[in-house]
């Protein structure tokens, strides 16, 4: 049986790492498929899994691309992925503390410049959206109904034809994947793009797309919205295309949630009230950030 993904785990591959610094003086930043613990000069990310592996090591990737680029984005502290125990680790250079919250059109600005990069010199992956459903529904194991994981895997096949066959309108590339106020980090000379391992070469739209289902599921108002679709210059709500892909990103998000419901009843309720507003089609339904 898998060991659980835990923050005492994390603390335990942290460490292993031997980075120099105490674990018990590392900060939890964020516990999902990574844990992120902030240490005096660094920022340490555990991975939960070994199969994170190859994507740990092109997120380094990245961001030395993206600092070529002159984009600003979090900058690695080692240039390379180490295996802890069976866990991808990656160290990156710890970011002065924010000066104010990122908001939606800070996103756009960068949104903009990443989407106006050539491709890397190194391959980058489809953005596969759908694509970790199977493991997230693999690590909800028996805490999860069948039928409902039985109801995202055919939600799954159906998104993932549709999107296949969409025609888009901007220019195929390189995109953040996770397109989010929350993977913008403000500094004293503006915003920087964090978080990016979900970067990939796929429908920019994808990073549009994000937003819009923002607004639609977890609140977030239309004069935010209207921001964002501003400073970047489009919305992506126009495209015929934005259903399908804000239909496959529900259904990645519920499956993501599933994977923290073994042991957690606020994440099982999270993933009951996500698939409960899916099948009876209600977008009414909020849904709530882990």
């Amino acid at each position: 049986m898998m060991q659980a993904f835990t923050e005492e785990r994390a603390r335990q591959v942290l460490a292993e790492a031997g980075l120099g610094a105490s674990p018990a003086d590392a900060s939890l930043l964020t516990l999902g498929e990574n844990a992120v613990f902030a240490l005096e000069t660094t920022v340490v990310k555990v991975g939960r899994e070994h199969g994170l592996w190859e994507r740990a090591d092109r997120e380094l990737r990245v961001a030395t691309w993206l600092a070529e680029h002159d984009v600003p984005a979090v900058r690695p502290a080692e240039p390379k992925a180490l295996l802890v125990a069976g866990h991808p680790v990656t160290v990156w250079h710890r970011l002065p503390p924010a000066v104010r919250a990122a908001g939606p059109a800070d996103l756009a600005v960068l949104l903009r410049r990443v989407h106006a990069l050539p491709e890397p010199p190194f391959a980058l992956p489809r953005r596969e959206l759908l694509g970790g459903v199977e493991r997230w529904l693999r690590l909800a194991g028996d805490a999860i109904d069948p039928a409902d994981a039985a109801y995202l895997r055919a939600r799954k096949a159906g998104f993932a034809d549709a999107a296949d066959a969409l025609v888009p309108h901007l220019t195929p590339g390189p995109l953040h994947g996770d397109a989010l106020p929350r993977n913008v980090h403000i500094t004293a000379t503006g915003p920087v793009l964090v978080d990016l391992e979900t970067f990939a070469s796929d429908l920019r739209e994808h990073d549009l797309v994000v937003m819009a289902l923002t607004r639609d599921r977890y609140g977030l108002g239309a004069d935010g919205y209207a921001q964002f679709a501003s400073a970047y210059g489009w919305d992506v709500r126009q495209w015929e295309g934005c259903a399908v892909l804000r239909g496959a990103r529900e259904t990645a998000s519920c499956a993501w949630v599933a994977q923290h419901t073994p042991g957690n009843p606020h994440a099982l309720a999270e993933f009951r009230l996500r698939v409960a507003s899916l099948r009876e089609e209600d977008l009414s339904v909020r849904w709530s950030a882990l």
